[in-house]
């Protein structure tokens, strides 16, 4: 009899499930317009339930597989945080996929599917006592952890990395030259981004829009990022309405100036926090093609901050997310055979 393998990924807003053969090929995913931010609102899971529930059955329905030809199904993300399905506390790191493996929880709810799901953890910071004088160390994901073991299957262990996952959080992840994942450091970008683009003064001078790929402007992009690190980040976001004010600058481009200047403040963090250590030494892994990840690469490559700055795209339709959940859940199938 075939086995077949299901991972599943929730996020703040959309959830994703994916459907795997025991060869590690992927077969086919389902995604569904719910996450977490449904049941903070909501006040209960109901909602993200269903669309998980959705999302499996319509894959098993599509591809014709019976339950019992599922050897495991493995969640991630905020799908396991109290506003998730089963909140599965955070690995301490230093943390490798073993650990993670082995820190994976199996929780059944029946009125979503039959069998246990294998809920995998996050990864928080080591900090021993978190107050109000001393808490800038701390940091904690859901999600970006299995995104990183994807990444390293595919890059190889041996040097340090710092991975770099763009998003409404935007996520800073040191990993070693083993392997394991030291820490990580979280900002606001995206979601700064978002309410900077539509709800602020300057939301005119950028034409209240993102900038889409073949629309990043790579000198617009610097100027911002310069602007910033002179004279700060509010001031430099103001600037943007000042260029289009008085020099004559067009929307896309105030947009670029806009993303260098969100940048800046990304990587300032990254030098100056406590939360991780980075060195020149480390490899950047820099996730998606839009324009800010584009940005991060060029100015990084500017900057000469680190070894090598690399962009990496997901080969395919599927994500980072589902591949290092379905390298988590052989691993645990493994542990429980030996």
């Amino acid at each position: 009899m075939k086995k077949y393998w299901l991972t599943i990924d929730t996020g703040t807003t959309n959830t994703r499930a994916v459907l795997w053969n025991e060869d590690g090929q992927a077969l086919g995913m389902k995604s569904a317009p719910v996450g977490v931010r449904d049941t903070a609102r909501d006040g209960s899971n109901e909602r993200l339930k269903r669309g998980v529930q959705r999302c499996l059955e319509e894959l098993l329905s599509e591809y014709r597989i019976e339950y019992k030809e599922v050897m495991q199904v493995a969640a991630s993300g905020m799908i396991t945080s109290n506003v998730g399905l089963a909140e599965i506390p955070h690995c301490t790191a230093p943390v490798s996929k073993k650990d993670l493996a082995k820190a994976a929880a199996k929780v059944l709810l029946k009125d979503i599917f039959p069998f246990p799901i294998l809920f995998i953890p996050g990864v928080k910071n080591n900090v021993q006592t978190v107050s109000e004088e001393a808490f800038e160390a701390m940091d904690i994901m859901r999600g970006e952890e299995v995104e990183c073991c994807a990444l390293l299957e595919q890059y190889g262990k041996g040097r340090p990395y710092l991975i770099i996952i763009p998003g409404s959080h935007t996520k800073f992840v040191a990993v070693d030259k083993e392997g394991h994942i030291e820490g990580c450091l979280t900002t606001l970008s995206g979601e700064l981004l978002s309410s900077i683009t539509h709800d602020t003064i300057i939301a005119d001078a950028v034409g209240r829009s993102f900038i889409e790929k073949d629309e990043y402007d790579r000198e617009m992009m610097l100027k911002g990022y310069r602007a910033a690190a002179r004279c700060g980040t509010g001031r430099a976001c103001f600037s943007t309405r000042i260029l289009s004010q008085f020099a004559g600058v067009g929307t896309k481009a105030a947009a670029n100036f806009l993303y260098g200047i969100l940048i800046q403040n990304d990587l300032f963090a990254v030098q100056n926090s406590e939360a991780i250590h980075v060195d020149s030494s480390m490899t950047v892994l820099v996730m998606g093609d839009g324009a800010y990840s584009r940005g991060l690469c060029d100015i990084l490559r500017e900057e000469q901050i680190f070894a090598q700055v690399i962009p990496c795209q997901s080969a395919g339709a599927v994500p980072y997310s589902a591949k290092g959940a379905y390298i988590i859940a052989r691993l645990k199938e493994e542990e429980m055979h030996e």
